[in-house]
């Protein structure tokens, strides 16, 4: 029988301390959402080269060169975030609701003069809500079974992904030792492995070489997620108008990161055994990056306007911090009597550090982006916007604390991960002087390879062994708004979708007698994951903002 073997894991070993964060996590700190004012998100946020609003400060810096008078503006949304899950013919559908404070801001527009070539220098402030993490998910069924490559059937569960992982560890370090809690502190050692086997839920031979699954018949899985935080946004803005046909900009951005997830993966069997596994997750921190923009008029008598803007990678320093509480129940016989009796045993990752949760630090470098944009207007009644984003997310790197990369994590993106193209468009039409319509459309195409998968290093800290593959965004806008001389008020709604392949765990490790690995697509062999959870995520979002101009 042909098998091919994997070295990821010597490389694994190789790594420095124990391994946190996945590259799921930081997809969603890198992600941002189209929010601001209710006439930035009206018009889709393709208002890049058109300027003249609060919320270009973050998208093309120069647009606060467009401004010829000071303006203050806040607001105010309230989303309702949709997930509907199907995991072969089971469903499950969830809602979040929420009210939210989304932007705050100011420019102060100095005019210099109208002969001299520089026209105005303007400063603005801003802050906004640029990502949201607040969605529930849930799915269950049978996990289903697969033929082994000796022609035997067996069955589909999380707990095969302990066996292997604990597998994995022991053999490149067969020091450790399996039977003591002490092993939670060793950074070589993969929390998923150790909390297997301390929960009875896999077994060893005497010298811990080959760690087992006990599986006593099909897996009935049962996951539910709560993820709650978000990032705050702080710009500090300067822009410059210079003849009126050429604005610069140049933007500092501040980013206060807060991200939560609990998640609960449950199994139980025929035998009226089983287990929950329940994950709790933080992950927070700041960063910064800068962004720099321009917007020209390339012809003098002509309403045309071309902008560009690059923003640098923001630089996060961060802190996972994680725990796991492990509830299983198995059949146990007394080895006096010989009786069967049902058990409980818990092992809780808090209590075992001595009533605390573990922290690991490390820096992010997200990807470089650039911003192409077109604006053009008809009179003072009709506005119309373009917008091209361009984000390689297969670029993303780990740094630790030190300053030494962490080449697992920077690799697993590099392989998972590609480049997304954001395309925005956006109108706004002026039937009278004081009243405005707008419509907007984006459109941002998947971040992730396919068949990208979340795979847990042997020393990994990581316990939650779910991940969901997003595929494109479509995001659709409408908006209306009243000018009186100096007060303005606007309003939109917002409605995003995209669909996603979830699964609780992946695992590929066929179960022969040595418990080696195998490349995928080997005819000898077959994946030992779930079929995908088809999950449609929706957002609904209605913003006001409230502003004033003098």
């Amino acid at each position: 029988m042909k098998k091919k073997t994997l070295t990821m894991a010597c490389a694994l070993l190789m790594a420095a301390g124990a391994s946190a964060q996945s590259i799921y996590d930081v997809v969603n700190l890198t992600q941002r959402d189209l929010n601001g004012t209710a006439r930035f998100v009206g018009m889709g946020g393709a208002m890049g080269a058109l300027g003249g609003d609060i919320s270009t400060i973050g998208t093309n810096p120069a647009g606060i060169g467009i401004y010829r008078s000071n303006d203050v503006m806040t607001s105010f949304g309230y989303s309702i975030t949709g997930t509907e899950s199907d995991y072969m013919g089971s469903k499950f559908e969830t809602n979040k609701a929420r009210w939210s404070f989304d932007n705050i801001g100011a420019v102060i527009a100095t005019k210099i003069g109208n002969v001299t070539p520089l026209r105005y220098v303007n400063f603005g402030f801003n802050y906004h809500k640029s990502k949201s993490f607040y969605k529930n998910m849930s799915m269950e069924g049978l996990m289903g079974g697969l033929d082994m490559l000796d022609g035997s059937w067996a069955p589909i569960s999380q707990v095969r992904y302990m066996a292997q992982q604990a597998t994995d560890a022991q053999r490149g370090y067969p020091s450790m030792d399996y039977g003591s809690t002490d092993i939670f502190y060793n950074g070589d050692a993969g929390w998923l492995g150790a909390i297997g086997y301390h929960g009875w839920l896999t077994e060893s031979t005497e010298a811990h070489d080959i760690f087992t699954p006990i599986v006593p018949s099909e897996a009935y899985g049962y996951f539910r997620s709560e993820e709650r935080g978000g990032i705050d946004q702080y710009d500090i803005n300067l822009s410059l108008n210079v003849n009126d046909r050429f604005y610069f900009g140049f933007t500092v951005g501040l980013y206060d990161v807060d991200y939560n997830k609990y998640s609960l993966y449950d199994e139980s069997y025929d035998t009226d055994e089983g287990y929950g596994l329940e994950t709790f997750k933080r992950i927070h921190g700041s960063g910064f990056n800068v962004k720099l923009g321009a917007i020209i008029r390339p012809f003098e008598y002509s309403p045309l306007r071309i902008g560009l803007a690059v923003h640098t990678p923001t630089f996060y320093s961060l802190t996972y911090t994680t725990g796991a509480l492990l509830t299983s129940d198995a059949w146990m016989t007394d080895t006096e009597t010989g009786e069967e009796y049902k058990d409980r045993l818990t092992v809780d990752t808090y209590d075992i550090l001595g009533g605390r949760d573990m922290d690991r630090d490390f820096n992010l470098q997200t990807p470089w982006l650039v911003n192409a944009s077109l604006g053009y207007t008809v009179g003072t009644s009709l506005a119309l916007g373009a917008e091209y984003e361009y984000e390689n997310y297969s670029s993303m790197k780990f740094k630790y604390p030190e300053g030494g990369d962490m080449g697992w994590e920077t690799g697993e993106a590099k392989a998972n991960l590609k480049a997304v193209h954001t395309l925005r468009l956006g109108a706004e039409f002026k039937p009278t002087t004081a009243f405005s319509l707008r419509a907007g459309y984006n459109y941002s195409t998947a971040a992730y390879e396919d068949g990208a998968l979340k795979y847990l290093p042997v020393n990994a800290l990581d316990t939650d062994t779910d991940y969901a593959n997003s595929q494109s965004m479509n995001t659709f806008t409408l908006g209306v708004g009243y000018r009186w001389s100096s007060f303005y008020m606007d309003l939109a709604y917002k409605f995003l979708s995209y669909k996603s392949d979830f699964y609780p765990f992946f695992n590929e490790m066929s179960e022969d007698a040595t418990y080696d690995y195998v490349i995928t697509g080997d005819q000898n062999y077959t994946l030992v994951t779930p079929q995908a959870t088809k999950v449609t995520n929706t957002r609904s979002q209605v913003l006001l903002t409230l502003g004033f101009r003098f």
